[in-house]
């Protein structure tokens, strides 16, 4: 299958979500008029929550049969289920409550206070992925992924890549930014994704988008994916400072 990556350029994060959410609305379209059933992993962060609470927006919205999409998420924080650090309360709040989604379709990660240690938590998300999509790799239809300043995506932090090694869900008990421990899908997992959206906002992500579209050997996790179809990047202005003047 032929591979694409297409950067597209937005002056701020509101623009960076608005435009994000007219793609993922084009891309559910046409993935639902292909397959019975379509899979999205959604992402946290500012600019991923700012993308769900634009989209729920959308008028055309109300044309997709929501029915048939299953929302997942790229990575979760290990916290209890309550937690306003977990990506899937802010996407509730974002998008979930105000948007018709049946609860049968909305596959959170386990949270801490009900799946116990961190190891049982990943047994039991690997369990319930085997059990949606069959076993093997999980494929999502779209991925959408953020980029921290430090390059990392989902929980896939620099220099700890060797947890991802063979796995397809990732247990990070010691993640350099908090909360300590979280799971995510692996590079195996978001690599073989149909489409990746990629949505990046701020100057603080400048340096580390000039090196993974510019350094052929950059070592950052976010340098290392690549959907098996398009993946495009929506870069605002502040975070593509340095990366248009090139």
């Amino acid at each position: 299958m032929e591979t694409s990556t297409e950067i597209r350029r937005a002056a701020n994060g509101q623009e960076v979500a608005q435009l994000a959410a007219r793609e993922i609305i084009e891309t559910l379209e046409q993935a639902l008029a292909n397959k019975p059933v379509v899979n999205v992993a959604l992402t946290g962060g500012t600019v991923g929550i700012l993308t769900l609470a634009v989209l729920a927006e959308q008028p055309d919205l109300s044309r997709l049969d929501l029915s048939r999409v299953h929302f997942w998420w790229g990575d979760e924080r290990y916290v209890e289920s309550t937690s306003s650090d977990r990506n899937a309360n802010q996407a509730r709040a974002a998008f979930f409550d105000k948007v018709a989604v049946s609860e049968d379709n909305i596959h959170e990660f386990p949270a801490s206070d009900v799946s116990g240690d961190l190891s049982t938590g990943k047994k039991v998300f690997e369990e319930t992925l085997v059990k949606h999509f069959g076993p093997g790799l999980p494929v999502f239809d779209l991925t959408i992924l953020g980029m921290g300043p430090d390059g990392h995506i989902a929980s896939l932090f620099p220099s700890h890549e060797e947890l991802s090694v063979g796995e397809v869900v990732v247990a990070e008990s010691n993640s350099p930014k908090p909360p300590a421990e979280r799971l995510s899908l692996s590079f195996d997992v978001l690599n073989a994704s149909a489409k990746i959206i990629f949505v990046v906002s701020g100057l603080d992500k400048s340096a580390a988008v000039t090196a993974v579209h510019t350094d052929e050997n950059c070592e950052l996790p976010a340098a290392k994916i690549q959907a098996q179809s398009e993946t495009i990047w929506f870069i605002d202005q502040a975070a593509g400072q340095e990366f248009w003047s090139c």
